[in-house]
């Protein structure tokens, strides 16, 4: 359905993965000692998905570009998986937080530069009270004890095959008898049946549904949809979704981490939507640990009002790294100087010039493939239309092209995310960078094209 000859795929990724392993020794061997300490060989689990078998081992980081320790440099059009969407060290952020960490990292005490934070971050996405924390993760999780602490309910609903870090909550899909926990959760503290109700987006009637029964505290959603490719919202369905919380007295959150490509303040700007609680991470720090959970006047005044919730010690709020001195630094120098409105204005076009480069790749070989483009980012998909729900998007993956085409672009000089087949912008990404991709690409789906 792929459109390509499967015999000249094994062949070409059998050619690509000899050709890794030859032009990587060093990688090679840093991997192999390494394997006798970390699990897995590296120190966290996602960093053994990389499509050669071991991964490049980084030496130096700058811009858009990455070396490994084999002396390969690479167009990084993955950027840490949108954690380095600012460019990996921009100037302005590494002076800021090199003059922070020499004046203090954490003590537990507020700084000038936090005030700032807060007031942009109204700025850009219009709710008026903020809490930092060290991770998106952590946000999401300190959103769902505040939605359920106000609302006095205990159910979270999300979209199939969703992703908001490793909450609990999230990992959980539609089945055809209802909620089920998605597969692969690891150790799951309980029954995400119990806590969950899980619907497949753009479907307003199965929303409508799942919300009836009165007991859901809050949606938890990307705006557009990111962890199984880009799926976009269909026309109308914010306002379905913002009129059918409000209706049902649920509380409605938008995780903003991955679609921040969209613009300075996200879709939140963007499309004009009005959620109670905004969550964001990852690249607001230029990849400095940081997070930001963003509160309505009326969330924030109902959480208050809960004299028996500990906001302050024990509660399951907070933690003692979180709004740390550097990390607050390095959020304001990047929002002030770095993913500021004139990047951004860069970046869109880059990503469209993206886009157009698959697309006439596609259309010369006639493959039923499709891509998709929100803001600075691009993702394409082995679908002839793009997908309408997570499962939708879930059914069409192809690990052994997906893993095919990595590690062809990888072993000519471009890296992708290893994860799907997504491209992401930043300030210092060229026309130039652009158009290798679309060369690499052209070579590597001419090779095996059916």
């Amino acid at each position: 359905m792929t459109g390509v000859d499967r015999e000249r795929l094994a062949a070409g990724l059998d050619e690509e993965l000899a050709r890794f392993a030859r032009e990587n020794p060093r990688s090679r061997e840093l991997y192999g000692r390494a394997r006798s300490s970390l699990v897995g060989g590296v120190p966290m689990p996602w960093m053994m998905r990389w499509a050669g078998g071991f991964p490049v081992f980084l030496e130096n980081a700058a811009g858009a570009r990455v070396t490994d320790v084999d002396g390969h440099t690479y167009v990084d059009l993955c950027l840490g998986d949108t954690g380095a969407m600012t460019g990996h060290g921009p100037p302005t952020v590494v002076e800021a937080v090199a003059q922070q960490a020499a004046r203090g990292i954490t003590t537990m005490l507020p700084t000038e530069d936090a005030g700032w934070v807060g007031e942009e971050m109204e700025r850009r996405f219009g709710l008026p009270r903020w809490l930092l924390t060290l991770t998106a993760t952590d946000a999401n999780r300190t959103a769902l004890r505040i939605c359920r602490e106000v609302t006095g309910r205990r159910k979270v609903l999300v979209y199939s095959y969703c992703y908001h870090g490793t909450v609990d909550e999230a990992f959980a899909v539609a089945g055809t008898e209802g909620t089920r926990s998605r597969e692969g959760n690891v150790g799951p503290p309980v029954d995400p049946v119990e806590t969950t109700v899980a619907v497949e987006f753009n479907d307003v009637a199965m929303l409508e549904e799942a919300l009836a029964g009165g007991d859901v505290a809050c949606v938890l959603a990307e705006p557009a949809m990111t962890n199984m490719g880009i799926v976009l919202p269909e026309p109308g369905y914010h306002e379905d979704l913002r009129r059918l919380t409000r209706d049902a007295g649920t509380l409605l959150i938008i995780d903003e981490t991955h679609t921040f490509s969209a613009g300075p303040g996200g879709c939140t700007e963007a499309w004009g939507l009005d959620p109670d609680l905004v969550t964001i991470g990852k690249a607001i720090g230029s990849g400095v640990p940081a997070g930001a959970l963003g509160l309505s006047d009326d969330v924030g005044g109902r959480m208050l009002q809960s004299a028996h919730a500990d906001y302050e010690d024990t509660g399951g709020v907070g933690g003692t790294l979180a709004g740390n001195a550097l990390s607050v630094a390095a959020v304001r120098a990047t929002l002030e100087s770095v993913l500021t409105e004139d990047a951004f204005e860069r970046m869109v076009p880059l990503a469209g010039r993206f886009r157009e480069g698959v697309e006439a790749v596609i259309a010369e070989h006639g493959l039923p493939w499709s891509i998709v483009q929100l803001g600075c980012r691009s993702e394409y998909r082995f679908d002839p239309a793009p997908a309408r729900n997570g499962t939708e998007a879930h059914a069409s993956s192809d690990p052994e092209l997906e893993r095919y085409l990595h590690l062809h672009a990888l072993n000519r000089g471009v890296l992708l995310t290893p994860f799907h087949n997504m491209a992401l912008m930043s300030p210092d990404t060229t026309a130039e960078d652009v158009d290798r991709h679309t060369e690499v690409f052209g070579e590597g789906v001419a090779a095996i094209a059916g």
